[in-house]
């Protein structure tokens, strides 16, 4: 019988062990939010215009950094003539400002309207210093314009040169009228 608490003893020494030395290693104020918004609305502006709108399930904002988090996440932004650029939404987003990185997961949607471009993702990554959209190399991202529809993987896109690109495999169809 004695062999049976033996175990269950070292588990639970290891068990408070490691937890004694995770909270003296940790800074606890970078784990916990500083602010946590549910249920909001928030607008950023440039030059007394709107640039950026976004609705949130919920954001949660760290101390000593620029990141930010959200849940169920709606978005719009705008141009600096104060037109629509982008919406979408998504399901979770992580957002460096600092960096200027956004990644955007689960049932992901985008409308650019000058390219008037729908997206359809569930893993999209916004790099604002270079311009660049990417998806991961396996991930699959459903594009439509006009009557294109196209579904890859390795998703690539430059805000700077305005084109696109697959790295995986492409499916797709062109839809034409008799006029054309």
């Amino acid at each position: 019988m004695l062999n049976f608490f033996q175990p269950l003893f070292i588990f639970s020494f290891l068990i408070t062990s490691c937890s004694l030395k995770y909270n003296e290693s940790v800074n606890a104020e970078d784990k916990v939010p500083e602010f946590v918004f549910e249920e909001t609305k928030m607008v950023r502006y440039e030059n007394n215009t709107p640039n950026l709108e976004i609705s949130a399930g919920k954001l949660e904002q760290y101390k000593n950094s620029n990141e930010t988090y959200g849940k169920d996440i709606s978005f719009t932004s705008y141009d600096k003539k104060g037109e629509v650029e982008t919406e979408g939404s998504c399901g979770i987003i992580f957002a460096d400002t600092g960096k200027k990185l956004y990644e955007l997961y689960d049932e992901i949607t985008l409308y650019n309207t000058p390219e008037k471009m729908r997206f359809y993702a569930n893993v999209l990554k916004w790099d604002g210093k270079t311009e660049q959209l990417t998806s991961g190399r396996s991930d699959m991202v459903k594009i439509e314009k006009d009557d294109t529809i196209m579904r890859g993987s390795g998703f690539s896109a430059s805000g700077v040169s305005k084109t696109f690109s697959f790295r995986g495999n492409i499916t797709g169809t062109i839809e034409t009228t008799d006029e054309e």
